[in-house]
């Protein structure tokens, strides 16, 4: 009968010690900011692997973007995801993104991020590329969520010559 007592007595000041042991904190909501920069990094995984879903999940229907080849503008998802399809598919092997000098301003409802992007990678034709572009892209939260609905990416030109300046560094 003791054993059983004193098994019964060590189960209760185990349990009791556990129920005393402080639970850890839970960890603290992204700041808008932060959630911004999540969603980059998404975005930069998913172009690593030309996943065309992966990366038309941060982007609102009713996107339009301003892409450094033509048209003028892409309006609308369906339009925007054909640019990233036809993107891919100049690239052999998987890309490389670098996101340098990334900047992120959210508010409540409307979040801006610009950053300076090397593209990497090799065309079909054998060709490495290797491009700096500049790239703004314009998030907007509904029922929140954060949705990119705009994307501006450019490069410099060299306006004597009206040529696009693409061997630019950082």
């Amino acid at each position: 009968m003791k054993i059983v007592v004193a098994v019964a007595l060590t189960a209760l000041m185990c349990s009791g010690a556990a129920q005393a042991a402080p639970r850890p904190a839970a960890p603290a909501p992204l700041t808008d900011e932060a959630r911004i920069r999540q969603i980059l990094e998404h975005w930069r995984v998913a172009f690593e692997k030309k996943d065309v879903a992966g990366v038309m999940s941060v982007y609102s229907r009713d996107v339009v973007a301003y892409d450094i080849v033509p048209p003028l503008q892409y309006v609308g998802y369906e339009a925007y995801r054909r640019d990233y399809q036809d993107f891919f598919a100049q690239y052999t092997g998987p890309l490389r993104v670098e996101m340098r000098s990334l900047h992120v301003a959210a508010g409540d409802t409307v979040a801006v991020a610009f950053m300076l992007e090397r593209v990497t990678g090799t065309l079909k034709s054998g060709e490495a590329s290797d491009i700096w572009l500049r790239a703004t892209q314009t998030y907007r939260k509904t029922d929140g969520r954060w949705l990119a609905v705009h994307d501006h990416i450019s490069v410099p030109t060299d306006l004597a010559t009206g040529k696009a300046a693409l061997d630019l560094k950082p």
